[in-house]
């Protein structure tokens, strides 16, 4: 195994939690919604109307969601708001893939 292959390897392994979050169908229509709601960021109602699911599992994907940073929520008055946080795992998966990239540039050497 090369270089580049191993950094590839330990980077899938870092970046585990982040790839079984974006797996789940759910989840990624989570993420379109808030996508399409930058500006103002969605309530967990409000995600939950948009979607074939209950409030508790709405709940739920959102928290895998934070614990992995892709989204974030603030508090307003009772209610949290949540985003899309994605700037960092955008650049982890971006780094992801250009060492793959690379390892697959000295298979084909």
């Amino acid at each position: 195994m090369t270089a580049s292959q191993r950094e590839a390897l330990a980077l899938f392994v870092d970046d585990i939690e982040v790839l079984n979050a974006l797996a789940d169908s759910n989840r990624q229509r989570i993420i379109i919604l808030l996508g399409s709601h930058l500006r103002t960021g969605m309530t967990v109602t409000e995600i939950t109307g948009q979607m074939n699911l209950s409030q508790p599992a709405v709940s739920h994907h959102l928290k895998i969601l934070k614990q992995v940073k892709i989204v974030g929520s603030k508090k307003n008055g009772l209610q949290n708001i949540y985003s899309l946080t994605l700037d960092n795992t955008l650049l982890k998966l971006e780094k992801l893939v250009a060492s793959i990239r690379a390892s697959l540039q000295d298979i084909e050497e």
